[in-house]
């Protein structure tokens, strides 16, 4: 008598349960079931099973007897539908005694339940239901490790996955400017356990988590968090001084950087403060001080100074302050104060436009024709006066003046002077 209540209530629970579910799985099923009380019942004691993170694979002691066809499955999420049976699965060959339940939920408690399938759509009734539980999700990696002050790039280095169904890594990564998790590589192997991510900014804080997946496509748990701060730029040298005396040259000085790792010093340079700037010379770091030699008096150029270290970093040199330098201008031209002739002899007298001129070029310019004339140069007139008295009457001389001083830098000319001794009357 029990056990003819019990298949009662087994029936009557299963013409609850399936319904609509039954409908969409098979169309051809009925709402209610057709129980066939001649079909054996299925062993719930025979029912195995192997439980995976979002799948079960059922195992059972099916019949040869006439009249099975096959198996209906039945399941229920326990969560979700609490015993509730819903039929999932049709299985059309009786000598088929295996199932595999996928797309399921990681770490969730399901009821399965069986039943034999016969002729015109009839089943038995179904087997006592069993319970079963999926697997939790995968834990990643146990141990992420990254490494700082490197140049523009981390380096991340894992235990491998203990698991052997694990078939690659993903490494994600967040920043200062983004707290969302971005995926920037795939490593694939579970022995691969290093990963370089470069590209980064300087001196930029970086945070990683690793996801294990399984050759199964299934996706771990992130693991623990790590952080990592790239490499910051060389520090800029101090007290970058530019020559403006210098003739036909620029002379740039700095203090030596007090860094380990610079092994070298870029100058750069520009005809403006604001203008590109061109890199004049690469010299070690055991110098500090450079010659710009420029083919121009009174030339200036703008100059920046950068840093270098071992692993090619550089200062950035869109932060630098500039520095200007100029090469000796020419001495000031000199102006002619006095100009005549006297006693058949040109006296001219001038001051001096500044106190760097060491001597004086006279030139003397001698019209020789209607269309020609003739120049000499007097060099080398030490003073601020000369007479010239190898004249004639009727000739017109032009005289200019120009200072040099000390580094053979020459002023402009004065403006000429035109002197002439009258023809003597008979």
């Amino acid at each position: 008598m029990k056990k003819l209540i019990q298949s009662i209530l087994l029936i009557v629970s299963m013409i609850l349960v399936t319904g609509c579910s039954l409908t969409n799985i098979n169309p051809s099923t009925p709402q209610t079931p057709k129980i066939d009380p001649n079909l054996p019942v299925v062993e719930s004691e025979s029912i195995r099973f192997i439980p995976d993170i979002e799948s079960i694979a059922l195992e059972w002691k099916g019949s040869n007897s006439y009249g099975v066809t096959g198996y209906y499955i039945y399941r229920s999420d326990i969560q979700e539908n609490g015993e509730k049976l819903t039929r999932v699965a049709t299985i059309d060959d009786k000598y088929t005694k295996h199932y595999l339940d996928k797309n399921l939920n990681p770490e969730t408690s399901y009821i399965y339940a069986i039943s034999m399938k016969g002729k015109n759509d009839q089943e038995s009734q179904i087997s006592q239901s069993i319970q079963t539980k999926t697997l939790p999700v995968l834990d990643s990696v146990s141990l992420l490790f990254a490494t700082s002050d490197l140049p523009r790039k981390v380096r991340l280095e894992w235990r491998p996955h203990e698991s052997f169904a694990v078939e690659k890594y993903i490494i994600e990564r967040n920043s200062p400017t983004s707290s969302e998790w971005k995926k920037v590589a795939t490593v694939k192997n579970r022995l691969n356990a290093e990963y370089i991510d470069d590209g980064l900014d300087d001196k930029t804080t970086y945070t990683y988590r690793i996801k294990s997946v399984t050759f199964d496509g299934i996706t771990s748990k992130p693991s623990q968090s790590v952080t990592a701060t790239t490499k910051a730029l060389p520090n800029a040298i101090s007290n970058l001084m530019a020559t403006n005396d210098q003739p036909r040259k620029i002379i740039l000085a700095w203090d030596h950087s007090d860094q380990a790792d610079i092994i070298n010093y870029n100058v750069y340079f520009s005809s403006s403060p604001d203008g590109f700037f061109s890199l004049l010379k690469t010299i070690p770091v055991s110098a500090n001080r450079i010659e710009h030699l420029i083919n121009e008096d009174g030339k200036s150029y703008f100059y920046k100074v950068t840093t270098v270290d071992k692993d090619k970093l550089e200062t950035d040199i869109k932060l630098l302050p500039t520095v200007m330098g100029m090469t000796l201008s020419t001495p000031v031209q000199p102006t002619i104060t006095l100009a005549l002739i006297k006693d058949n002899t040109v006296i001219l007298n001038w001051s001096q436009g500044d106190n760097r001129a060491k001597y004086y070029n006279i030139y003397k310019t001698t019209k020789t024709g209607f269309f020609t004339s003739e120049t000499k140069v007097i060099k080398n007139v030490e003073g601020l006066r000369f007479e010239d008295a190898d004249i004639v009457r009727g000739v017109d001389y032009k005289y200019e003046i120009e200072a040099v001083d000390e580094h053979n830098l020459v002023s402009p000319k004065t403006k000429s002077t035109t002197l002439s001794m009258p023809t003597q009357i008979q």
